[in-house]
């Protein structure tokens, strides 16, 4: 009976799973975590591949492992920072306006994903847009801080808000 081709990213997974993972341990002191960002690696490969994105063979199979699991490795101490932060602002506030269980796991989500969205803004709309949101600066005070024209700022305060509404979220 002839045996069926295998699955390119199977085999990237078979030969490599095992490097990645130490190789991430290495880089966050937790078999845990690595086995969770290894898997999470292999996913993403798989997603792209789904999205119609195949696998093109590798000359270097380790140097792109590493490469897509440094972006996700990344990912988790961005999210780790998020959650300290988080967790800081819950433990300053008055009893009375304690969050449920719940409440603090669904905000700390929309933490995480509002991040992940602003982080692919275009690195001055992005603090554009937060001066503007978080500090209530004008267009002219935005434009001095960033060493740009109003017009400028303008355009990238219409980039933030086009991302935000193209996402799902309206600032």
């Amino acid at each position: 009976m002839p045996v069926a081709p295998a699955h390119p990213i199977a085999d990237l997974y078979a030969e490599h799973h095992g490097w990645l993972h130490a190789w991430l341990r290495k880089k966050l002191g937790c078999s845990n975590h690595a086995a969770d960002l290894a898997q999470d690696t292999f996913l993403r490969l798989l997603t792209q591949e789904q999205r119609g994105t195949p696998l093109e063979p590798l000359r270097q199979p380790r140097a792109y492992l590493a490469t897509v699991a440094h972006g996700l490795v990344v990912n988790h101490w961005r999210h780790l920072e998020i959650e300290r932060a988080w967790l800081e602002t819950l433990a300053s506030r008055p009893e009375s306006l304690a969050l449920s269980p719940e409440e603090r796991s669904l905000l700390l989500e929309a933490l995480c994903e509002l991040d992940a969205l602003l982080d692919r803004l275009n690195p001055k709309a992005r603090s554009a847009f937060l001066m503007a949101q978080l500090d209530g600066l004008s267009h002219i005070e935005i434009a001095g801080h960033l060493g740009v024209s109003e017009r400028m700022v303008k355009k990238y305060m219409a980039q933030a808000m086009l991302h935000c509404l193209q996402s799902g979220l309206a600032p």
